[in-house]
């Protein structure tokens, strides 16, 4: 299954080129780390009159987070740009800290936003018929997330081509990148399965243990999360240099 393939491939590419992947990403997804670290360390629950609890954090602990929150996206375009530049253009990194380009990651800033907006939107406007849907039939009203998140997936893979191509400083337009998918639409809803399956699977003991404070729990979302990360961003490699540039995933 070509879809299958993709994701194999996206796969292989960070196990055929861990050194390099540590190299593009290890010191970067420090700053992320940090980020968890501190949000896991000053957080607080506040409890509502009615019982319901919620998350607080103190003002000046607030405003270090949002500072950490901001080198954390910083870090996150970084390792994507050179992630990119690295499979597509064979740019390899030469120390720890791979190549600033500032201008590419500010490109792929703008574009992810713009692609978020529009899947919002898109999500939005399925989840009206799909809610008539669960309306006159409750028994479909479990499945409604499943299909919004799938749709989202989709959506995002279908319009992504954009994202690698302003890494490289190239210009694909959302329109282009729509045609150009056009022809994979059904293997990229496949890919989009696939991707969510996997991140439910290797996501479970979180999810599981969602609401409680462990050291535990939290060393296993970090060294998770910079998989997710990598394995994303591999993806979305894969995915253009299939589709716009041809390239071979056997």
């Amino acid at each position: 299954m070509k879809a299958w393939q993709l994701f194999v491939h996206s796969v292989r590419l960070i196990v055929n080129n861990f050194e390099s992947a540590l190299r593009i990403s290890g010191v970067l997804y420090l700053v992320q780390a940090i980020t968890q670290i501190y949000l896991f360390q000053n957080m607080d629950t506040e409890v509502l009159p009615d019982g319901t609890e919620m998350p607080v954090m103190a003002l000046e602990d607030s405003f270090a987070f949002l500072l950490l929150s901001i080198f954390s996206v910083v870090a996150s375009l970084w390792i994507a740009v050179a992630w990119h530049r690295f499979v597509l253009n064979e740019e390899y990194p030469s120390s720890w800290m791979p190549r600033w380009h500032g201008a590419n990651m500010l490109g792929y800033l703008g574009r992810s936003i713009l692609i978020g907006l529009l899947i919002t939107v898109g999500c939005l406007v399925i989840s009206l018929p799909l809610g008539l849907m669960a309306a006159l039939l409750p028994f479909l009203l479990p499945a409604m997330p499943v299909v919004i998140i799938l749709f989202g997936v989709w959506v995002f893979f279908r319009l992504s081509p954009v994202l690698p191509a302003a890494a490289l400083g190239q210009t694909v337009s959302l329109r282009a990148a729509w045609s150009e998918t056009a022809p994979f639409a059904k293997v990229i809803l496949q890919l989009s399965a696939i991707v969510v399956a996997a991140f439910l699977l290797i996501m479970t003991p979180s999810l599981l243990a969602a609401g409680t404070e462990s050291i535990i729990g939290l060393v296993y979302d970090l060294a998770i999360g910079w998989l997710v990360t990598m394995v994303g961003i591999s993806t979305l490699t894969t995915v253009y240099g299939h589709v716009v540039e041809g390239r071979g995933v056997e």
